[in-house]
């Protein structure tokens, strides 16, 4: 069996590896993980609990020539204003950015491929500049071809309304197309605990209140309130958010969701370990990459690497 090398930048709790590494068992393929990095402890202690070792730390300090050669680099890179970005001078201009670090990764390394992750917000920020920077850093100065799209959880199975921008980069010229949407997504019963300890219900206040105000078309539902105080539910999840309120997101209008069931809307299987507090899961569930949406582009692009 071919092994495939990959490094996990930014990884976080390690979305883009589980798909990663499922897409090449699909494949035959054997995926080696030859570096991974994050600054957040909470987040290393999740990725070394499911993967066994534990993610270098803050990758502005650490230098290109000290990561092995790989295949393929992965990064849901933090969506951190891009005020630096604006000139349209390429690689000068995204110096100061976490992207910068990115860039001068694939420059001196030279990956296969690449795929990058990013909130949707990324393609109008700044009337579109800053994506347009970012293609032109790829291409222009790294030398790639790119393509990006905006791609639905929903779309690919998953019972939640998550869009991401996913940039796609080889080196090679190949004929790469973005996954079609795949339909149905899967039914919150099978996301949803049958066993649900009382410290997950709202209280009966914010029940009433929710209540109240409105009632649901669907006998399985997430009730959604937003800013502006409007309740609708839906047969699936809204956008899980690592900063939001605590009922932001209510079953039925009656609890919040469990730790398992947000890693379960993002696509990560039972047998992932959550290790950490309540708090801690449910910001790194907020922050992870889609594992469904991932997984379809890493079918895609695999054949086109191995050919």
């Amino acid at each position: 069996m071919e092994k495939i090398k990959f490094i996990d930048l930014f990884c976080g709790i390690g979305g883009f590896r589980v798909a990663m590494n499922q897409a090449c068992i699909e494949n035959d393929l054997i995926p080696e993980c030859v570096f991974s990095s994050d600054i957040d402890n909470y987040c290393k202690d999740s990725y070394e609990a499911n993967f066994g070792h534990r993610p270098a730390g803050d990758i502005t300090k650490i230098d290109e020539n000290d990561i092995p050669d790989h295949d393929v680099l992965f990064a849901g890179f933090p969506c951190q204003p891009f005020s630096i970005i604006g000139q349209m001078q390429g690689f000068n201009d995204i110096r100061g950015t976490l992207f910068f670090d990115i860039a001068r990764i694939i420059k001196h390394k030279k990956p296969k491929a690449f795929i990058l992750e990013n909130v949707k917000q990324l393609v109008g920020h700044d009337g579109g500049k800053t994506l347009k920077t970012i293609i032109k850093t790829l291409e222009k100065d790294l030398g790639y071809n790119v393509q990006f799209a905006v791609l639905n959880a929903l779309d690919y199975g998953l019972p939640q309304k998550r869009e991401r921008v996913v940039i796609v980069g080889h080196r090679e010229p190949i004929i790469f197309s973005y996954p079609s949407p795949v339909q149905p997504f899967k039914p919150l019963s099978e996301i949803l605990e049958n066993k649900v300890g009382e410290k997950h219900n709202a209280s009966e206040y914010i029940a009433n209140k929710r209540k109240d105000k409105h009632k649901s078309a669907y006998k399985i539902s997430i009730w959604h309130e937003n800013k502006a105080g409007n309740i609708c539910s839906y047969p699936y999840s809204c956008a899980l958010r690592a900063g939001a309120s605590y009922n932001y997101l209510l079953v039925n209008g009656e609890r919040r969701l469990t730790p398992r069931e947000m890693f379960r809307l993002q696509g990560f299987p039972d047998s992932y370990k959550i290790v950490v507090a309540d708090a801690q899961a449910r910001k790194q569930a907020g922050n992870a990459v889609p594992v469904n949406i991932v997984k379809a582009v890493i079918l895609k692009l695999l054949p086109c690497l191995m050919a």
